[in-house]
């Protein structure tokens, strides 16, 4: 198990709902660095409208690995603002691109003219690329756009502060098995705030589990031929049987589903943490 969930949390503490002002998502992140524990990835996603605000909390012996994330907040190109980000990052000795993250809806959303746009943007940047479709139906075009490139990933959007920001089970087991027929690894973001799938009461959104996420894509890299094993453990909503059947997996099939499922971001890296431990715990 513990290799199922070794450097699968990225920290998305800027983001809802917990938003962290920059003071304190670079504290925060800073006392998670000194903790160093298993589950966190030590990456900190900053989207790039917001690096500066970033860098002006830094101290001098920071050391930050950061996820950027290209968006279309601000003026002219995205490609430009992008490009021009990982350039202020390779020049400042406390911070490195770890990975950068582009959804594709900021370079026009169509992947054939996208894609290329994004890749113009990072090339030699020497970090792997993650690619949001607009949607997750639309993960067949994105995957058409990336064959045969390396150091390339799809990206899941498994929810956000409106409910169509949730995909179905369904959508996001189209998604997973597209990619393990692909051989081309994904990585998650929004939404998977607990372990379990279960239904928020306050906004009333039902949520994907990242319990679910990681048994999704063990069963989609043992047989991506098949859809419905990856639908059943999307649409599980019973904790032991989750557990129960992510401690039973070969250390095969978990070296397997990692390599397909890179990581998640999550707002909280305490939540994951503790819910982990008491659900596997009881497995």
């Amino acid at each position: 198990m513990s290799a199922l969930l070794a450097g699968l949390v990225d920290d998305a503490g800027l983001f809802p709902p917990t938003a962290l002002p920059p003071a304190g998502a670079v504290a925060r992140h800073r006392r998670d660095r000194a903790t160093a524990h298993p589950m966190h990835t030590l990456r900190l996603l900053v989207p790039v409208a917001r690096l500066a605000e970033i860098r002006a909390e830094l101290r001098p012996d920071d050391r930050l690995a950061l996820g950027l994330i290209a968006d279309a907040a601000g003026p002219g190109d995205p490609g430009e603002r992008l490009r021009a980000a990982l350039a202020t990052v390779a020049a400042d000795d406390r911070l490195e691109t770890a990975l950068i993250e582009a959804p594709l809806a900021a370079f026009g959303g169509d992947p054939a003219t996208a894609v290329p746009a994004v890749l113009a943007a990072t090339a030699g940047a020497g970090a792997p690329v993650f690619l949001e479709p607009a949607a997750p139906s639309g993960i067949g075009a994105l995957l058409a756009a990336v064959r045969g490139t390396l150091g390339v990933g799809a990206k899941l959007r498994c929810g956000g502060v409106r409910a169509e920001l949730f995909p179905s089970p369904a959508e996001a087991a189209y998604f997973v098995t597209a990619c393990a027929r692909a051989g081309v690894p994904f990585k998650a973001t929004a939404g998977l705030h607990h372990a379990v799938r279960h239904r928020d009461p306050d906004t009333g959104f039902t949520h994907h589990g990242y319990l679910n996420l990681l048994l999704a894509a063990a069963l989609a890299a043992a047989g991506p031929g098949d859809p419905a094993p990856v639908l059943r453990a999307l649409e599980t909503t019973d904790a032991e049987t989750l557990a129960r059947e992510l401690a039973a997996l070969s250390g095969p099939a978990v070296a397997a589903a990692r390599t397909l499922l890179v990581s998640y971001g999550s707002c909280s890296t305490r939540t994951p943490v503790s819910e982990a431990r008491t659900l596997l715990d009881a497995a």
